[in-house]
């Protein structure tokens, strides 16, 4: 019986406006306005650096295998975040320079794998956001079986096609888009509290060290 990927449309990315909204908030008070629930564990930056941010594209795949992982990137928009849940395996790449750039060239907004990744040193070199759980030499296979946009899993944290997708120095967290907009208005109010106690606390040392 031959091995496919099942593929599913697309969801509609995320409004232009909303994500212009969640650019350069922190993940850390998007979590706390979630009840410190949702959040990848044991994901970590590997890019060069700067914030991701963008509409989940989401594949499942077999340890080891990134057949599916091609078959995403042929469905990817630009602004899509490429979520792979690859069961967390750390013995084989999902991805490397190769898919990296194939990804770049079409405006991919950056990738979140459970799961190993290689060629480190090109993917740090990239301003591309990547997130991964380890990394390893051994290449992957790619046979299947795998799955297109359907809801997975990576770190713990559910991800759905369609979900904006956050992510910065401290991790990855991701909501559907009516959430995102519901809980705007108090992660506003909690970087205003807290930027108010910050520049108290810098206020006290510069007075105590003039």
């Amino acid at each position: 019986m031959a091995v496919t990927i099942q593929e599913n449309a697309c969801a509609e990315p995320v409004e232009a406006a909303l994500l212009a909204a969640y650019r350069g908030l922190a993940t850390s008070l998007v979590s706390d306005n979630l009840d410190r629930m949702p959040g990848a564990v044991g994901l970590r930056p590997l890019h060069s650096g700067g914030p991701l941010l963008g509409t989940a594209l989401t594949v499942r795949t077999r340890r080891g295998d990134n057949l599916a992982i091609h078959a995403a990137l042929a469905l990817a928009r630009p602004g899509d975040v490429i979520v792979v849940d690859g069961g967390g395996d750390p013995s084989q790449a999902l991805i490397g320079e190769i898919i990296l750039t194939h990804a770049a060239s079409k405006g991919v907004a950056g990738f979140v794998i459970d799961g190993a990744v290689r060629d480190v040193a090109a993917i740090r070199a990239s301003p591309l956001p990547c997130y991964a759980r380890d990394v390893i030499h051994r290449g992957p296979y790619k046979n299947g079986p795998g799955e297109v946009n359907v809801a997975v899993s990576v770190g713990g944290l559910v991800v759905r096609p369609g979900d904006l997708v956050l992510g910065d120095e401290d991790g990855i967290v991701a909501m559907a888009p009516d959430v995102a907009r519901a809980i705007l208005p108090a992660i506003r109010a909690q970087e205003a509290r807290e930027r108010i106690k910050i520049d108290g606390f810098l206020d006290a040392m510069r007075r105590r060290n003039a």
